[in-house]
């Protein structure tokens, strides 16, 4: 029956993510485990791409082979690598399984295998369970004769991803194929994968782009993105933070400068423009340069050539321009503290990047790939996330975005060593360490460090009501591709009653 399952959805016209997921999901009910993990090996790292049995934040996580001594065991084999209950091992994923009621939350069972496709070593499959004993030497067997389905899978998965590669590039008269790179955009909501879509087209049309958005939302790595999906991927990226440019600087910073062009001018030098030529230069914060550096920047772009300060003749460069800005620059424009002429020079393709409140699930997807970073920095065996912590952070507005987010998770991190938990447990972050605002309507209680940090927190009712109402909306909107009213369909709610109940609970209905 299992084997049968999984051959239909190999054949059946899947999306890639939905595959794997139902692929993960069919292993898991097969083997009667806990959790089961495909994870893709990249450039040192295992990604997880499908989970199912982890706790939502394991999507984010980046496991370093050289950190996880059963992975890096796993990896060395064709064969099915079974651990003994008993392995003094370490396990990746302590802690992060999903809690059932009664069971702890070590895992005491685990088993995995590596894959490879086309030849190469591609990744591995894991599975954990809670329970010792659970896996068996028929197991074991089985393992490896599923793994080749889970690479034809894998194949159909890379093929479909190839042949849409192939009809954009066509599409955009043989615009080169970009090498598949590790996935620095973390998340899965509908918003964030319309975004990047979006910035995959525009990314093969040498046109300049206006990135916006609030401070802390990425804009450098979506800028990055587009650089390493355009023709120009082989050229150099070069970066301008604009904000920390004196204005006394930046004409040479940008342009260049001879040898004597003004006091301290000790040497020849070229400005980032030419840095840049056949490349891509980000002008970051572009909306903190003054409106003289505007005056000749503008020149610059409109005729695609600048003049180091001191020089008489004007050099010629291939540039494409991407610049962001956290500031609403119409509204500088007309305030008259930025130059209209140059803001439609920039903007001729404006995307704007959401804040992190908008994107859902995401925070903790996030959060995951932060704990595993401070789980590596600080040494300790495990770093989770209380129940009721992932609720706060899924409640709060994150006005920081990503960068609060990141200082966040690293300061609770740290509280939680300083209350007194042991590296070598499994460490779970409970609210109070998570040091945010505690929504209206919300208990208190005291910081606990072992065995109440994964119980419900003394809230109220009306508040925990409100927590599930906002999970629930966000997951139909995930489910719905962000469409408001399919997903009042999906909650059987009628659509004015569902942006009335968005608006109180803080979430931004549809427009």
């Amino acid at each position: 029956m299992l084997d049968e399952t999984l051959l239909a959805d190999l054949v059946a016209d899947l999306p890639s993510a939905v595959r794997l997921q139902r692929l993960v999901r069919t292993l898991r009910e097969g083997f009667r485990c806990g959790a089961v993990c495909l994870l893709r090996l990249e450039e040192g790292s295992l990604v997880p791409l499908a989970v199912d049995g982890l706790v939502r934040e394991a999507l984010g996580r980046r496991f370093e082979v050289a950190q996880h001594p059963r992975l890096a065991i796993i990896l060395t084999s064709r064969r099915t690598t079974l651990f003994p209950p008993d392995a003094s091992l370490p396990d990746p994923y302590d802690g992060l399984v999903e809690q059932q009621p009664g069971q702890p939350l070590h895992v005491h069972d685990c088993m995995g295998i590596s894959l490879h496709v086309e030849g190469e070593p591609w990744g591995a499959l894991t599975l954990d369970a809670l329970e010792a004993g659970t896996f068996d030497a028929a197991d074991r067997a089985a393992l490896e004769r599923y793994a080749l389905l889970v690479e034809a899978a894998v194949r159909v998965s890379r093929l479909e991803r190839d042949l849409r590669a192939l009809r954009m590039a066509q599409q955009e008269s043989g615009l080169p194929l970009a090498a598949p790179e590790a996935r620095d955009i973390l998340g899965h909501s509908a918003e964030l994968q319309r975004l990047l879509r979006e910035l995959d087209v525009v990314a093969g049309v040498d046109l300049p782009v206006l990135l916006s958005g609030e401070t802390g939302v990425g804009k450098e790595l979506f800028a990055r993105r587009l650089h390493r999906r355009s023709a120009r991927h082989a050229a150099p990226l070069v970066q301008v933070n604009c904000a920390a440019l004196p204005e006394s600087l930046a004409e040479s910073e940008l342009f260049g400068h001879v040898k004597g062009a003004f006091s301290g001018a000790t040497a020849e030098r070229a400005g980032r423009f030419e840095a840049a030529d056949g490349g891509t230069l980000l002008l970051d914060e572009v909306g903190e340069l003054s409106l003289p550096v505007q005056a000749k920047l503008l020149r610059a772009l409109q005729e695609g050539e600048v003049q180091r300060l001191g020089e008489d003749v004007p050099r010629r460069v291939d540039v494409r321009i991407i610049a962001a800005t956290n500031r609403q620059l119409a509204e500088a424009v007309r305030e008259g503290g930025f130059r209209a002429d140059l803001y439609h020079r920039l903007s001729v393709y404006p995307v704007a990047i959401p804040p992190l409140r908008e994107r859902g699930s995401d925070v903790l997807v996030l959060a995951g790939h932060f704990l595993e970073i401070n789980r590596t920095r600080l040494g300790v065996r495990s770093l989770r996330l209380s129940p009721d912590a992932e609720e706060m952070l899924l409640a709060y507005a994150w006005p920081g975005n990503v960068r609060e987010l990141e200082h966040v998770i690293s300061r609770a991190a740290i509280k939680a060593l300083s209350h007194g938990a042991r590296r070598d447990e499994i460490i779970t972050l409970v609210p109070e360490w998570l040091d945010l605002p505690v929504p209206e309507g919300s208990g208190s209680r005291a910081p606990e460090a072992s065995e109440h940090a994964g119980q419900l927190g003394a809230s109220s009712l009306r508040a925990r009501v409100e927590q599930a109402q906002r999970r629930a909306i966000r997951e139909a909107l995930e489910a719905c591709d962000g469409r408001w009213a399919a997903a009042a369909r999906r909650l059987e709610l009628d659509p004015s009653n569902l942006h009335k109940l968005a608006r109180r609970l803080g979430l931004k209905p549809g427009r």
